[in-house]
């Protein structure tokens, strides 16, 4: 198979079915769309090209920059096609939270900018925030920059209304599938893939996958982030449903060890939730004499997330976990460990407290300079778990107030050091961004 151009090998990616005996439906044959095969590694080289080709060439050679608010696949992609047409990438975000990425893409030559967001993500409705203020400074007439706009550009989703979900039902003999399972990001792929597939067919039901709360999954946004996306339509989803890393990792291990599939943990958490979800239906279907389909996307490789892995499963790259983890407690345990404190009692406690508590940011260095509560200190979330592993942290004499983006990951942390004995430990509830919102005083570094 011949191509003049590697832009020519995006798409028709192998329709593979999962060995029943592996998953375990008898009555659902399970297929994963491999985006993980085109030329650049993800499910993102489509939008990537689809979002750019418009401008490339008329831009090419003239010094012109590409820019995306991505630290993941869409910015990797954006990179290799912008240097084909002799233009610069900058990446643009507020935490680079996976090593290997940020590590290829200074390969790539992309220029990485990490501005200060008060949260872990772009949020359109904060107009203050200025991760917020560079994507309204890019999206104006005059920017001297080729803003690709990947959270809210119609090309997106019609990468995958054109290609991905065609590609779905000719591969299925013209038929649709009866379940379509989608980890929801910039939501993209779901929204075209599921208009393509319910033009088809309207009885198609199409499941959402997030990411917990409380976890991060790289790739996957949490339920309240996905409801900044200019692209999202919760019409789009009969059901969403949370996923956590460490089932994503689970999911990802059966791809890889008994499918042969390298997938990384996106993928991996799509085929979590997918049986998750199909399980129950075939139940329904024992007896009837039907069967169904199911098709999930394999969004990108395992390479790029070793790290990821070492540090919620350091036992399957041959390293002895050290010490309690949050991921280690169930939310049951959680529930019953964490103490919470609303802003107005934290507030409170701050002032009138003897002595008042050691407030602890959890947030990336960019979002913490940005804006904080005067007086905390900033651990990042990672390094505050290495801190945890090691012992407590602090003198169990000493109060202690833990703040994150949203309070989940610091409610987490709280219940974790209050079974290791801390007797006063506390998550801020709603974290910085109900701080925020209820008028609370923030400083800048």
């Amino acid at each position: 198979m011949r191509y003049d151009s590697i832009t020519e090998a995006i798409g028709n990616t192998p329709l593979v079915r999962i060995d029943p005996a592996v998953h375990g439906l008898r009555h659902i044959d399970l297929y994963a769309k491999l985006e993980m095969l085109n030329p650049f590694g993800s499910v993102k080289d489509r939008p990537a090209w689809h979002m750019a080709r418009p401008h490339l060439e008329e831009a090419a050679g003239g010094g012109a920059t590409v820019v995306e608010l991505s630290s993941g696949n869409t910015a990797k992609a954006l990179a290799l096609l912008a240097g084909m047409h002799g233009l610069k990438f900058k990446s643009v975000t507020n935490r680079m939270r996976v090593p290997e990425i940020k590590e290829l893409l200074l390969l790539l030559g992309a220029e990485i900018e990490e501005l200060p967001g008060r949260s872990e993500c772009l949020d359109p409705t904060d107009t203050d925030d200025p991760l917020t203020r560079f994507h309204q400074a890019l999206s104006e007439p005059d920017s001297t920059y080729l803003h690709t706009d990947q959270y809210f550009n119609p090309r997106n989703v019609e990468a995958h209304a054109a290609g991905t979900g065609p590609e779905i039902l000719k591969d299925l003999d013209g038929r649709a599938p009866d379940w379509f399972v989608a980890c929801v990001g910039t939501a993209g792929s779901s929204t075209g893939i599921a208009r393509v597939l319910r033009e088809h067919d309207a009885g198609v039901r199409v499941l959402g996958l997030v990411a917990d709360k409380s976890d991060f999954i790289p790739g996957i946004r949490t339920l309240d982030e996905v409801h900044q996306v200019g692209l999202f339509d919760p019409a789009t989803y009969d059901l969403l449903a949370p996923v956590t890393s460490q089932q994503a990792i689970d999911g990802m291990l059966t791809l890889i060890r008994r499918c042969g599939l390298l997938s990384g943990p996106t993928g991996g958490a799509a085929y979590h939730g997918a049986v998750r979800q199909l399980a129950a239906v075939d139940v329904e279907l024992d007896g009837t004499g039907r069967r169904q389909s199911a098709v999930f996307i394999v969004c990108d490789r395992a390479e790029s997330y070793l790290s990821y892995v070492r540090a919620r499963r350091p036992e399957l790259l041959g390293r002895t976990r050290r010490g309690p983890s949050p991921a280690s407690l169930g939310e049951d345990e959680i529930e019953a460990e964490a103490r919470t404190v609303d802003v107005e009692g934290a507030r409170r406690w701050i002032a009138e407290g003897e002595p008042p508590p050691l407030v602890v940011d959890l947030r990336g260095p960019h979002a913490y300079r940005a804006l904080h509560i005067e007086g905390s200190v900033n651990l990042v979330d990672e390094l505050f778990e290495e801190l945890v592993r090691g012992g407590m942290p602090f003198s169990k004499r000493t109060p202690v107030l833990l703040a994150c983006p949203v309070g989940e990951r610091s409610r987490r942390y709280a219940a974790l050091l209050s079974r290791m004995g801390h007797p006063d430990v506390r998550s801020l509830a709603g974290g910085i961004v109900a701080w925020r919102d209820a008028g609370a005083p923030l400083v800048r570094e």
